[in-house]
């Protein structure tokens, strides 16, 4: 049993967080009790620090259980929150369970119980129903993005995990949207409510970009030329439109990855992998990207469709201007078109005849082995700056996942770099290196 030696401090230290901002310490300050609480806040603002710290903090060693549940709406919002609890070191077991994988792999995964558990409502709600787990310690549950589960049918799973659970003392549902119907099922009880909605994003430019031709193709081509290197995701409401734009930015050779809900979930994570340590800028999303998933800091995001809600709109927008950096928000229009109220305050935008921006200068290499062969990042560094003779400034992130690893190399360095590190033993377990 592995015990914390972690404080907060050192926590955030870890993190790389100065301090907390005041919607994660008025979180703190009433997850201290046993009230529910309803934590309303902007997209990007760090709820998931906001009730992951104080709850770590009331968990019991003495009791080998899952202590802590947290559903979340989508497998990527999952793997995100075990990623930051992983990364905060905090002593405590952490595992993500969700659709798309066998249920025989999360067995495995959790035979040795995890103090928290994340996932989304149809598996965890299965699990449940199988006895897959113990219960009776189960006393605290997060419904992380709750109006989002809601909103894409999950409301019969999550009535029934909130049914299996007859222990639950404390409730914390949280949200990047306002006036949400909570259903009578979730049972709260006098809750706290944090609203840090009205905050408003000063540092968020809106401006609109008028398109000659219905397709936008071209003025996309365009806006993106002038905004040159900067990370960016390009909004559409179909999969057809994300093919569509697809294969016109491949016909003029700019590189990009692509996420939507019809992906294999092992295509979708690779695609954020690629986006995260740069060897894609670009990348086409439907509104399943509007929220849950990480990110690197964008400069910008292009509604190349808009939403037809308001609500998926500002989910769309918070993805840039983040934590107070700048950013903005363009609305791609075809000229004749009619602009919805709640984009009208945009600013119009004129192109020029910008050059196509330069291709990414990073790769993403494929490790076979992971965190399950005992292989520590600090592995990796050894292996690529020694035996791969790689500079440091040619090596970027690392992502160690359970059984494989990725990592980002500058793209001129890596044909040696499999030459030389191809096929190696790490922690005494045989794995190849490759071009993802």
């Amino acid at each position: 049993m592995s015990i914390p030696t972690k404080s907060q401090a050192e926590i955030l230290s870890k993190l790389g967080i100065a301090n907390l901002n005041p919607m994660q310490l008025a979180a703190q300050e009433a997850l201290q009790g046993n009230k529910d609480l309803i934590l309303l806040s902007p997209t990007g603002t760090g709820k998931t620090l906001a009730f992951l710290l104080p709850l770590i903090d009331q968990l019991d060693h003495a009791i080998e259980e899952v202590q802590l549940l947290i559903i979340v709406p989508s497998r990527e919002l999952a793997m995100q929150i075990e990623q930051v609890m992983r990364e905060m070191g905090t002593g405590f077991k952490v595992n993500a369970v969700y659709g798309g994988r066998a249920g025989s792999k999360d067995k495995v995964e959790i035979k040795h119980r995890p103090a928290v558990l994340i996932g989304t409502p149809g598996r965890i709600a299965d699990h449940l129903r199988r006895g897959v787990f113990e219960k009776e310690f189960i006393q605290t549950l997060v419904l992380d993005e709750f109006d989002k589960s809601l909103e894409i049918g999950f409301e019969q799973e999550m009535q029934n995990i909130l049914d299996l659970l007859p222990n639950i003392k404390k409730r914390i549902l949280t949200s990047a949207t306002q006036d949400v119907k909570i259903p009578k099922f979730v049972r709260l009880h006098s809750p706290v409510i944090i609203d840090f909605l009205a905050d408003k994003i000063d540092n968020l430019k809106l401006k609109r970009v008028l398109s000659p031709d219905k397709n936008k193709l071209a003025t996309l081509i365009q806006l993106i030329s002038k905004l040159g290197n900067q990370n960016g995701i390009i909004f559409c409401n179909f999969k057809d439109s994300i093919q569509q734009v697809s294969d016109y930015l491949a016909d003029h050779e700019i590189s990009h990855g692509t996420f939507h809900g019809d992906m294999e979930q092992l295509d979708r994570e690779r695609s954020l992998i690629k986006f995260r340590n740069g060897t894609h800028q670009l990348l086409l999303a439907t509104d399943l990207a509007a929220r849950g998933i990480d990110v690197p800091e964008l400069g910008y995001i292009i509604h190349f469709q808009l939403p037809n809600r308001e609500s998926e709109f500002i989910h769309r927008n918070g993805r840039t201007a983040r934590m107070h950096a700048d950013g903005t928000a363009y609305i791609l229009q075809y000229a004749e078109d009619r602009v919805p109220d709640f984009a009208r305050d945009a600013s119009l935008e004129e192109l020029d005849s910008s050059p196509l921006p330069p291709p990414s200068e990073w790769s993403t290499v494929y490790i076979s082995g992971g965190r399950t062969n005992k292989i520590s990042k600090g592995d990796i560094v050894g292996l690529f700056l020694k035996q791969g003779k790689l500079g440091k400034d040619q090596l970027g992130v690392i992502e160690l996942k359970t059984d494989c690893a990725f990592v980002g190399v500058k793209t001129s360095q890596v044909d040696q770099l499999l030459k030389k590190v191809g096929q190696v033993k790490l922690k005494e377990k045989k794995v190849r290196i490759s071009l993802l």
